[in-house]
């Protein structure tokens, strides 16, 4: 089993940044990036726990549920990554995490 807790603090540290980013911040492009994020790593979640079944698109809940869309997604594809996935799946969800992390500073 994976050691996937880098992801898991990644994710944590991200949403909650996403969660404390004023209106503004999250207008000017924060919550898109976080959108994207959120469904990429829901979608690589579900391709590892319903490898038959093609994945459905997380919807966009608002400005305001970013962090928390970040965060369900991200924790999600850490325990599908802790059951069947592989250290590369859990390298580049890591640095998927990171580079949405610094598109959002």
């Amino acid at each position: 089993m994976l050691d996937v807790n880098p992801l898991l603090t990644a994710v944590d540290a991200l949403a909650g940044r996403l969660r404390a980013m004023p209106q503004s911040a999250l207008r000017r492009g924060a919550a898109a990036v976080a959108l994207e994020l959120a469904r990429e790593l829901a979608d690589r979640a579900q391709r590892l726990e319903e490898p038959d079944r093609p994945p459905r698109e997380m919807p966009d809940a608002g400005l305001f549920a970013a962090g928390d869309q970040v965060a369900v997604a991200g924790n999600d594809l850490a325990e599908a990554l802790r059951t069947s996935g592989t250290a590369r799946e859990l390298d580049e969800a890591l640095d998927r995490v990171d580079r949405a992390a610094r598109a959002v500073r």
